[in-house]
């Protein structure tokens, strides 16, 4: 197949940040806006929520590695196709199930999805796009924000005129993942495969150890336990301290419309001042905006933590993942991006469960203390990605044109 259009390259992006939207925003995040209507209706406890988040990192965390392999033998395209269509039937399952093993069940499926879609799409996108690379990711990591907006608005306005309003989300969720699914079959390419005189990719072991790897890959698992927490768990702290569902999710529908274009902009910043030093700016700031609830839980401390986490947290998940490709050369990026995104996933798999036992016997601003404890290693760790210098993997040559036979 000959190399993409200018057009297809450009529909491959756009789709990316829906698909980062979908499995994202509304497959892991939309989680903690549904979550207070769900649980009064279905009469949970925090720690039975935590375990459902859990379960769907858990499914995310034991599959993420496999989603690689696949990738790697079916092609990108047909394992993001994969993931979403079962991403979309956890969407569907969740608007139907009251019962607690189908929710678990089903939470699982989200995980499961998010693995085999998320990291195979970044890394198929990115490889059309080498020269541009933290440009390309940062758009990507902008459908967060995107689907952050939408589900702010669509949650509270279906659970506040529907009892079974929680339900609708759900549903409305897998619509748009339907839509995304027909979007990636139609414009999806797989990447350009290697060229035949090229050098042999570095053995997986040595990529493991590699400490460039290791750290960028312990930041990011931090980054995704204490976001995931904050996601899960904000909205039920505000509703908790007095703050009105309705004000609720207009701050996180206004978090997702700034957190739009942060991503992008982080990355160009990146481009500029080194990657090293953004990090450290963007990991300071969300340990600041998560600190700001425990210090000042009342309405205009919750709206300076969703300002100030919106004009970071999009980007911070660009830098890391940018990072995460370049600490080794091109041809050992995709190894070393599933590599980290499974300390993310663990990250992931702890977060929930660990600040539901935190809040069922301590409260709200015991969990939020400790993911902000979490953190300040966060910004140490940034510091260190900082002293690296400059990135193995920062400069690529232009992909090949000989494409994968796999690819449409």
């Amino acid at each position: 197949m000959a190399t993409p259009s200018p057009f297809v390259r450009g529909a491959m992006v756009f789709t990316g940040v829906l698909v980062s939207c979908v499995v994202i925003a509304f497959g892991r995040l939309a989680y903690g806006l549904i979550l207070p209507y769900m649980r009064e209706h279905l009469a949970l406890s925090y720690g039975q929520v935590g375990t459902l988040g859990t379960v769907t990192a858990l499914g995310y965390l034991g599959l993420v590695m496999v989603a690689g392999i696949c990738a790697t033998r079916w092609g990108g395209r047909l394992t993001t196709l994969l993931g979403l269509i079962m991403v979309t039937s956890g969407f569907f399952g969740m608007s139907l199930s009251s019962a607690y093993p189908w929710l678990l069940a089903y939470m699982a499926l989200l995980g499961i999805g998010t693995a085999f879609t998320y990291t195979p799409m970044v890394s198929l996108i990115a490889a059309w796009n080498l020269q541009r690379r933290g440009l390309v990711i940062g758009l990507l990591s902008s459908g967060v924000g995107l689907g952050m907006l939408l589900a702010g608005l669509i949650v509270p306005h279906f659970a506040e005129h529907d009892v079974d309003g929680w339900r609708l989300a759900w549903r409305s969720f897998g619509v748009v993942g339907v839509i995304v699914i027909a979007l990636v079959f139609a414009f999806f390419r797989n990447p350009p495969a290697a060229a035949a005189d090229a050098p042999p990719p570095t053995r997986r072991l040595d990529i493991y150890r590699n400490p460039r790897v290791l750290t960028v890959g312990v930041l990011y698992g931090i980054v995704g336990l204490t976001y995931i927490v904050q996601s899960v768990f904000m909205v039920s702290y505000a509703l908790s301290s007095g703050v009105s569902a309705a004000t609720a999710g207009k701050l996180v529908a206004a978090n997702g419309l700034v957190a739009l274009g942060c991503g992008p902009a982080w990355g160009w910043i990146s481009d500029r001042i080194g990657r090293g030093t953004a990090l450290i700016l963007a990991m300071s700031a969300a340990t600041i905006a998560t600190a700001i609830p425990v210090v000042y839980p009342v309405l205009p401390g919750f709206i300076a933590h969703y300002c100030l986490l919106a004009l970071t947290i999009s980007g911070l998940f660009a830098l890391v993942q940018t990072a995460g490709t370049e600490q080794v050369p091109p041809r050992d990026s995709p190894v070393a991006f599933s590599y980290v995104t499974l300390f993310f996933a663990f990250g992931q798999f702890a977060g929930p469960a660990m600040a539901g036992w935190l809040i069922d016997i301590s409260g709200f601003r015991a969990a939020f203390l400790c993911t902000t404890a979490i953190m300040l290693i966060g910004i140490a760790l940034t510091v260190q990605v900082w002293r690296f210098g400059r990135p193995v993997g920062a400069v690529a040559a232009s992909p090949p044109t000989r494409t994968d036979s796999k690819a449409a």
